[in-house]
């Protein structure tokens, strides 16, 4: 009697299990893989509307006195710090924008192929780096131009695959204590 009872114990049990993986199969929920569902994941190589290059845009001006200009030839230094695979900081590497033109633009870019690979951006600041003007070449921390602007918001150029930061605009002077 006793073998009877358990017999139909592990019955039971057998069955509710098939019930239980037929159900889940019929759910979807199985863990089976469903080839159709896993596609390559789309990564800067193959996909066109992840951005390929940054862009770094700004301004730069020297004011003297009241009178405030464009300072045309500036550049301004962009540093960088990364991180690989393994979440290892990079030490910081830089690079210049153009000079700027005679409005003060000045616009400078990175590309991945002057990153190593695998290695990801975790943050960028711009500085202003060189005034031409023997005149004006005192820089200033307006808008950060000494201690950095950190480049956080962005605008997606999607026809050049670019993330464009803009920053400053950033101010020399040629008074040694300029009172900013």
């Amino acid at each position: 009697m006793a073998f009877r009872a358990l017999s139909l114990a592990i019955s039971v049990l057998l069955l509710s299990l098939a019930v239980n993986v037929v159900a889940s199969s019929a759910s979807g929920y199985d863990y089976s893989p469903k080839p159709e569902l896993y596609h390559k994941p789309k990564t800067e190589d193959n996909n066109p509307f992840i951005p390929k290059t940054i862009g770094i845009q700004g301004l730069v001006y020297c004011k003297s006195g009241v009178k405030v200009i464009p300072l045309q030839g500036a550049v301004a230094r962009i540093t960088c710090l990364a991180v690989d695979q393994n979440r290892y900081e990079s030490a910081p590497f830089s690079f210049l924008s153009d000079p700027a033109d005679a409005k003060g633009y000045f616009f400078g870019t990175l590309s991945p192929s002057e990153i190593e690979d695998e290695w990801k951006l975790i943050e960028c600041k711009a500085f202003l780096e060189n005034s031409p003007l023997q005149t004006c070449k005192v820089p200033t921390d307006v808008n950060n131009g000494i201690s950095g602007a950190v480049l956080s918001s962005y605008t997606l150029l999607n026809d050049n695959h670019m993330k464009l930061y803009s920053v400053g605009p950033f101010v020399y002077t040629s008074e040694s204590n300029p009172g900013f």
